[in-house]
């Protein structure tokens, strides 16, 4: 289901998550539209050989999951992405079940601007963490 909050709707303080279970066809996939064809993300045996040990997920792709949560459901449709910091701490592999989340810190009235904090993480370790800021349209007059 797809949320529809206007700007009036939100509080600091309000949060929304979604988990995603990353696949190897959603890493070929992300491979195919980005661009990056990297080997750590698509090659097996050449995984094998690199300090992870095996094929990791590409970090936009991760971080991509806080664009769901803020498209879909906190606040939904009409949603403008305006600026997003992140830091990868941690790989995400073939398995992997994420769990994106944003946290609404600040709300700019005059425009209609909301400040997030935003992680992702894998069972119990923080695997993305960083700050994004979105426009959201007011409920219409009338």
């Amino acid at each position: 289901m797809v949320n529809h909050l206007f700007f009036e709707d939100l509080s600091v303080g309000q949060s929304d998550s979604i988990t995603k279970t990353v696949t190897a066809q959603m890493i070929d996939a992300f491979a195919e539209v980005s661009g990056d064809v990297n080997p750590i993300h698509l090659d097996a045996e050449y995984a094998a050989t690199t300090q992870f040990g095996e094929r990791i997920a590409h970090g936009a792709l991760t971080a991509s999951f806080i664009s769901a949560v803020l498209g879909t459901k906190l606040p939904g449709i009409g949603t403008i992405y305006m600026k997003q910091s992140t830091k990868f701490l941690a790989p995400v592999k073939i398995g992997d079940e994420v769990v994106a989340t944003a946290e609404i810190t600040e709300l700019d009235a005059e425009k209609n601007r909301v400040s997030y904090k935003t992680s992702c993480m894998v069972g119990d370790k923080m695997v993305v963490v960083g700050d994004a800021m979105v426009y959201v349209p007011s409920r219409p007059q009338g």
